[in-house]
């Protein structure tokens, strides 16, 4: 009786390879590190920014220690896992495939994404560090974005008939934004002023600290809408490539 249930599990279960199961593991952990992530930024705009409007001065100093604090502990690191698995992710089961089958190296493409990027931050950055009006950073904030979409689309090296490749370049391009917003602006800034806060001695220049986070977080949000866009069309809308 045993070898014929064997032989009907063997036959029903799939194998599968080393990559095939890599690739599996990092799209789960992606995704639910990915939901913890946004949904902590939509509570964090939608529900805790009107919530502490309405909040007592002395109540704050609580919220502060036993919410805000933890919550954002809780945001950065989930913003973290998010990003670098996802790039661990698209590297090496999109980008590394395509570069492999092209006789290429996929250092190329990989830098190329980065250098865009992390310069499209550094614009941004630059931008709400002078702390302009929400319009004006959503318009500089929109030019900047299309342009580096633009720039990998039409230079990446490797991938440029391959939709996974272009849209999750796209896609992961914000999620690379928004991962600096939340390390270089959003955390940095609210720990000054909750820990200067608790500590009695707020800082001098907080209202110009919450402001740049302000923005910073809202940028994020409305990034969020095309990065989910971007995610979900590269493996369910073809939009790029093939």
């Amino acid at each position: 009786m045993q070898y014929p249930i064997a032989l009907a599990v063997s036959w029903v279960m799939p194998t599968h390879t080393g990559t095939e199961a890599l690739a599996i593991l990092l799209r789960w952990v992606h995704l639910v590190a990915g939901i913890t992530w946004v949904g902590l930024l939509y509570f964090f705009n939608l529900v805790n920014v009107p919530f502490m409007k309405q909040v007592d001065s002395g109540m704050k100093p609580k919220v502060f220690q036993f919410m805000t604090m933890p919550t954002l502990q809780l945001f950065r690191w989930s913003a973290l896992l998010t990003v670098f698995v996802g790039f661990w992710y698209w590297a090496q089961i999109y980008v590394a495939a395509d570069a492999t089958r092209m006789g290429v190296s996929a250092g190329s493409t990989i830098g190329l994404f980065l250098l865009i990027w992390i310069g499209a931050w550094g614009i941004l950055f630059f931008v709400i560090s002078r702390a302009p009006s929400g319009y004006v950073l959503g318009a500089v904030t929109a030019v900047v974005v299309v342009l580096a979409g633009w720039l990998f689309v039409n230079f990446t090296p490797v991938g440029q008939d391959d939709n996974h490749v272009l849209s999750i370049g796209i896609g992961g391009g914000f999620g690379f934004i928004m991962l600096f917003n939340v390390w270089g602006i959003i955390w940095p800034n609210n720990k000054k002023i909750i820990r200067g806060t608790l500590a009695g001695t707020p800082p001098a220049n907080a209202a110009a600290l919450a402001r740049q986070a302000f923005l910073a977080s809202r940028t994020n949000l409305f990034l969020s809408v095309p990065l989910i866009f971007f995610m979900a069309a590269s493996s369910h809308y073809t939009i790029l490539g093939r």
